[in-house]
């Protein structure tokens, strides 16, 4: 009798149990090792889209350039196989930089933030399904590193604004530089708040990173999102990603 010995593929465990088998016939198997967040696997998958390696590249994929099509014709995979590795990822997204706040030791937050007290606001405009429909992503950087601190998705209304400040409150932010959109003259005291372009260079910086790296946000393209669902899910892996470092 031979023993196989099985590893978990998501988090290489040798905590394998037998789980039954599929409806076509495969063995599943269970990792019990509760770090794992994907819990059940098969060794030989006969769809390509299960494959570990290949979610994973379609998110990294839909990270740099590549639509939804662009994606599945690289692949060897359906449109849908795509789409529903895209959603998945939607219940992990956060939309504040938890990572930076965790910095902030109670002994050291008066220093950080005299340091990181000013941050730049800005919103970019994209749209879901055709231009009449537009979406807004507002967020907010530290105007000394850079480092993306909040964003939220919406209209560009006082009310999408209002939901940025308050994912902002836990940073105790002093000063804010802003265009001259009237929202932030309506709701910042005149003596936090600075308006002009000029004070906000590195905030459009990043605007022009996300229209490079994500297809659907490039201008005069026919690439668009086509529900609000996964415009705002593939923008916020982008974030989570590349501004809070977040392994998604």
């Amino acid at each position: 009798m031979t023993f196989v010995t099985v590893h978990c593929p998501h988090g290489d465990s040798e905590q394998i149990v037998k789980r039954g088998k599929t409806r076509r016939g495969p063995q599943r198997y269970l990792c019990q090792n509760t770090a794992c967040i994907i819990g059940s696997f098969l060794l030989d998958y006969r769809n390509r889209g299960c494959l570990p390696e290949v979610k994973q590249q379609i998110i990294d994929m839909s990270l740099n350039a590549s639509g939804v099509r662009d994606t599945a014709r690289s692949l060897h995979i359906s449109p849908t196989t795509v789409l529903s590795a895209l959603k998945k990822k939607e219940a992990v997204l956060e939309s504040v930089n938890t990572a930076l706040l965790r910095t902030l030791a109670p002994e050291t937050v008066t220093v950080d933030i005299e340091r990181a007290g000013e941050a730049e606001m800005d919103e970019m405009w994209s749209f879901v399904g055709h231009k009449g429909n537009p979406r807004w992503l507002w967020h907010a950087i530290d105007h000394g590193t850079g480092a993306v601190l909040a964003y939220v998705f919406g209209r560009r209304q006082d009310a999408v604004f209002l939901k940025l400040q308050t994912l902002l409150e836990p940073f105790g932010l002093t000063h804010y530089s802003t265009d001259h959109w009237g929202a932030y003259r309506r709701h910042l005291a005149p003596e936090e708040h600075t308006a002009g372009k000029q004070h906000t260079q590195k905030i459009e910086r990043k605007h022009l990173t996300l229209r490079t790296r994500l297809k659907r946000l490039v201008r005069k393209t026919i690439c668009f999102s086509k529900t609000t669902q996964m415009h705002d899910m593939v923008i916020g892996l982008f974030v989570n990603r590349y501004a809070f470092g977040r392994a998604v």
